[in-house]
């Protein structure tokens, strides 16, 4: 024989209701408000099939003891113009129910919780409160992420997938696509290895996380965690050119007399530095002093070529450079790349100019 389902099982269905919320907010820091007000507009939505429109519903869930009812706000009416219910009450029964005072045109609000509202609400519930948890997952990953955008994180490769790879975040997966990725590099399932975050976008499922190994601020982000002058602000990093998986120029500044900016990145022994170097698979890093004064600046970017003379056209941003016929090599670099990065870092094309002869770049 069937179980008549009474009050008190109603109300311990309710109070099970609100434990669950509690516990969910406990373990997820989902704030049980939020779900609260999710399952009241789910079962306000439900009320449409019920009273055939849900404008004048309103759904109201004890915080306490999970008790469900249901308030609908009905204009009096005169007996013969009254024809819809779900919004309407005749001014005979609206006497009856709350009082001979009551006049025509006068909106009330009372309840209209129907009989078989606890099984549609459990129903409603369980499913709200599943795309709830979803959703706030999705807001807090994305808020986690946004967070760290133009920052350097940590990421665990999971697989190749063709030329992309697959890392893990923590709280979700992204995909480190080819042109972000060094091509001399190349990783293992399972190893730890840090990324620059371009940008994070929100989407209809998880946030997706575009990161980078190649872009110049990883290595800005590097020696932030290494080096404690860049940390509490006594070192700043100005520019920096970078050919990745091959070198990088650094130009840094301090206002503090007493502190030495290539020296703090460079670190005891060159444990700093290193530290980047490591992480970078081996990648070179020229750190140089900078400068306002475009002469200085040029000359500090040539390192590690030594300079006898920079003319400077500031208008035009170019410079020749003279440089002893010993350095010239030096100078330039490997096809080129000495000189091709001290350009990206101060801004000037240069003419580097030795005593047989004149290159440009």
């Amino acid at each position: 024989m069937a179980t008549k389902k009474t009050k008190s099982n109603v109300n311990s269905d309710g109070k099970e209701l609100i434990n669950a919320l509690a516990a969910i907010e406990k373990e997820m820091q989902i704030d049980k408000d939020v779900m609260l007000k999710a399952v009241e507009d789910s079962l306000k939505n439900a009320c449409k099939s019920q009273f055939g429109s849900s404008e004048n519903i309103r759904v109201q869930i004890d915080k306490k003891t999970g008790e469900i009812k249901v308030f609908a706000d009905v204009t009096i009416v005169e007996d013969a113009e009254w024809f819809d219910e779900a919004k309407e009450i005749g001014i005979t029964e609206a006497k009856l129910k709350y009082g001979p005072d009551v006049e025509v045109g006068t909106v009330l609000t009372h309840e209209v919780t129907p009989k078989n509202f606890g099984r549609i609400a459990a129903q409603n519930a369980k499913q709200t409160i599943v795309q709830t948890i979803r959703q706030q997952e999705r807001q807090v990953a994305y808020d986690f992420f946004k967070e760290r955008q133009h920052h350097v994180i940590t990421g665990i490769v999971q697989r190749y997938n063709g030329n992309k790879i697959q890392l893990n975040l923590g709280k979700l997966d992204t995909t480190l696509v080819e042109k972000e990725q060094v091509p001399t590099e190349r990783f293992r399932p399972t190893d730890r290895v840090k990324v620059y975050v371009v940008d994070v976008k929100k989407t209809q499922r998880d946030p997706k996380v575009i990161v980078s190994r190649t872009h110049p601020d990883l290595v800005r982000g590097l020696f932030e965690e290494e080096v404690t002058e860049l940390q509490d602000g006594s070192v700043e990093i100005m520019k920096i050119a970078r050919e990745a998986g091959s070198r990088t120029k650094i130009a840094v500044y301090t206002k503090i007399p007493n502190i030495d900016p290539v020296g703090a990145c460079v670190g005891v022994n060159g444990c700093r530095v290193n530290a980047v170097v490591e992480e970078l698979k081996g990648e070179k890093i020229d750190i140089i002093v900078w400068s306002d004064i475009p002469a200085i600046l040029i000359e500090n970017a040539l390192s590690p070529a030594s300079v006898i003379t920079v003319d400077v056209d500031v208008d035009e941003k170019h410079a020749e450079v003279l440089v002893p016929d010993d350095q010239l090599s030096l100078a330039i670099g490997k096809e080129g790349q000495n000189a091709r990065l001290a350009a990206k870092l101060t801004g000037y094309t240069i003419d580097i100019k030795s005593e047989s002869g004149l290159l440009n770049f």
